[in-house]
């Protein structure tokens, strides 16, 4: 068997290149041809893991939730795909929390010599994909604002600045959303679509199952003309207490979709796994059970 390694040097505050022969050691008890590429520039990943399709039987990654997105992406539509192998070495790590891939290197990489693996959903959000979650709205923007220099320094405390910007000067998103043969519109201050137990750092639910072919889309409404205090504290509440606390809200919407259209201004930025989507409008469908991941 074959597996080629890729790491992130810049991604969080571990030492990738550190933690490099090691992780090259033990893969090589398992696989028969172990290959490693360091990644220089944003995409990279992507290519690599496009490439690794068909030549390669694993495909290794260390790096954050931006770099699995990347892999995601390069992958979605071409045949062969490799089984993945992820190593956390992010900020935030949602998807690994998620899954229960620790981040400590030795644990996160017995896993994948362990051999179990899952096949997981993705989804398709206009042109790009997404493994863990779509959202737009107030707070979306910091995960991709904030500096990789103030994300080393402070990690998750990093994105609070940006944070109290969005308190600020924050305004609410008007949407269309349109699903099997119904349709809702209204001003939201947060919309999200996920396919996680973990987004931004905290467990807002503890049934996401990704195996399923849905996504929970949870939509909180706000004022028109600016995010006003109580929508805010209906989203605190959400992120402390998970998406259920928000069942019983008049002003909270909470669904479970396989495909929809959302229709937005087209100079809202979709989030997408904690990186800058594309802009506007966008039809949604989930893609079940479309790449083998290896887990605890």
């Amino acid at each position: 068997m074959k597996c080629l390694y890729v790491y992130n040097p810049t991604s969080g505050k571990q030492n990738n290149s550190k933690n490099r022969e090691y992780i090259l050691s033990q893969l090589a008890k398992k696989f028969d041809v172990v290959d490693c590429k360091p990644t220089q520039k944003r995409g990279d990943a992507g290519v690599f893991a496009r490439e690794a399709c068909g030549v390669y039987d694993v495909f290794v990654v260390s790096g954050g939730d931006g770099t699995v997105n990347e892999v995601v992406n390069a992958i979605a539509n071409v045949p062969n795909r490799p089984k993945l192998g992820y190593i956390p070495t992010g900020t935030t790590n949602d998807l690994a929390h998620s899954l229960k891939i620790p981040k400590n290197v030795k644990k996160a990489v017995k896993i994948i010599l362990d051999g179990k693996s899952i096949s997981h959903d993705i989804f398709r959000a206009g042109q790009r994909y997404g493994i863990y979650v779509c959202c737009f709205g107030v707070f979306t923007k910091s995960s991709y604002a904030t500096s990789q220099k103030e994300k080393k320094m402070f990690g998750k405390l990093a994105y609070f600045r940006y944070g109290i910007h969005e308190m600020m000067h924050s305004k609410p998103v008007h949407v269309k959303l349109e699903y099997e043969d119904k349709v809702i519109e209204d001003d939201y201050a947060l919309v999200i679509a996920a396919n996680s137990r973990y987004v931004a750092g905290y467990r807002i639910n503890n049934e996401a199952c990704w195996d399923d072919g849905f996504v929970d889309v949870i939509l909180i409404k706000s004022k028109k003309k600016k995010v006003h205090f109580p929508a805010f504290m209906r989203i605190f509440k959400m992120f402390l207490f998970g998406k259920n606390s928000l069942i019983k809200n008049k002003h909270a919407t909470i669904l479970q979709l396989d495909k929809f259209k959302m229709t937005i201004p087209k100079d809202e930025v979709v989030n997408l796994d904690g990186e800058c989507g594309d802009k506007g409008s966008f039809d949604f469908e989930v893609l079940k059970r479309h790449l083998e991941i290896f887990v605890r």
